[in-house]
């Protein structure tokens, strides 16, 4: 059984704080929106899946513990469209947030607009609109898995598979299962997996401190290594793919997602292995062109220079510290996986605009 990263129930929400893990496992109750906010920048949280559901259910959850005596309709409609943007600065790189928000947001003013509208009928289907996402979530990575196990075993026509990946996309990042780590799942659970290479993901480790954590707990054959071995872990351990997720998915395919991955990619083409990226619908973004477009988040200093509290770099030495990279599409040589199917870069964007004609 997958780790749950979110534990949600009608009015409760919890989360496990990802800042402790593996030492120890901790679920937080995340009581409203500013709860949310601080979880998701502080990366109690993260995960571009999981920041979206954790941000639209945080909301929910305020919106049924204060009830619905003390609104109008119009007082409500503005709250929760205050809550969104708000939900959004938390973390701008990843799309799923911004792009939850303004869906959720359209609806709620065609929900306001409705003829008979209530603030109680308003409330439940602000409610309702965020629980259908959480389950919608994991349904779509169990298809990302399957997807891009198959593509992957037809392509290379190996009946055993060495994989590696980048950062932490699994149950942890999502509401479960997981994304390029689903697919390892699936490879695992068919019988065609033989073993794991995952990063520690500097600077801050989700690959050592999650990612390998979800490979023991669910006792799938795995190695950490750091992130400076990847090219000779290619070349030394007949690695077949690698595969990745992504923050944010744009029109011609370029990818950003954490940094490192760029890297990952050139020395992927170097040695002639496929390199995938894995990501939902939600985490593709079609109004931006290329990557340049896309804004990367600086995180502090502190993250590089200090481990567990500890200064471990020179003192006055200077930090540049972006979360992520974005990898250029023609890098992508293996396709971009989704619950509609595992496209080349080129394919995405008539991919999905028709899969979103059709929904």
């Amino acid at each position: 059984m997958s780790l749950e990263a979110v534990c949600y129930r009608r009015g409760s929400l919890q989360i496990l704080n990802q800042l402790l893990l593996p030492q120890q496992s901790l679920y937080e109750d995340i009581g409203g929106v500013r709860e949310g906010w601080e979880a998701i920048r502080a990366m109690k949280v993260r995960g571009a899946p999981a920041i979206a559901i954790v941000g639209c259910l945080s909301l929910a959850v305020e919106l049924h513990s204060k009830g619905n005596a003390e609104w109008s309709v119009s007082k409500l409609e503005n709250f929760v469209l205050d809550s969104l943007n708000y939900l959004v600065s938390a973390r701008p790189t990843a799309v799923n947030m911004s792009r939850a928000a303004q869906e959720l947001g359209d609806f709620v003013c065609q929900e306001a607009k409705r003829e008979g509208a209530t603030a109680e009928s308003l409330q439940e289907s602000v409610i309702s609109w965020a629980e259908a996402m959480l389950e919608k979530d994991l349904k779509d990575n169990r298809r990302i898995g399957e997807h891009g196990a198959r593509h992957l075993l037809q392509q290379i026509g190996q009946d055993k598979v060495v994989v590696l990946t980048h950062c932490n996309t699994g149950s942890l990042a999502t509401a479960g299962y997981g994304t390029a780590l689903g697919i390892i799942r699936s490879l695992h659970a068919m019988g065609h997996l033989e073993h794991v290479y995952c990063t520690e993901t500097r600077p801050y480790n989700q690959g050592a401190r999650l990612t390998a954590y979800e490979l023991v707990y669910e006792r799938i054959p795995a190695t950490l290594i750091a992130d400076s071995m990847a090219s000779v872990t290619m070349k030394e351990k007949k690695v077949s793919a690698v595969f990745v997720g992504a923050d944010r998915v744009v029109a011609n395919g370029d990818t950003a997602n954490k940094v490192g991955t760029y890297q990952l990619a050139i020395a992927a083409k170097h040695h002639g292995i496929p390199f995938y990226v894995a990501a939902p619908r939600t985490s593709c973004d079609l109004s931006l062109q290329h990557g340049g477009q896309i804004a990367i988040e600086e995180r502090p200093g502190q993250e590089l220079t200090d481990i567990n509290g500890a200064r471990v770099a020179a003192p006055g030495i200077g930090v540049w510290n972006p979360a992520f990279d974005v990898t250029p599409h023609n890098l992508i040589t293996g396709g971009i996986v989704t619950e509609f199917g595992v496209f080349a870069p080129a394919e995405l964007q008539a991919a999905l605009m028709q899969a979103d004609s059709q929904i």
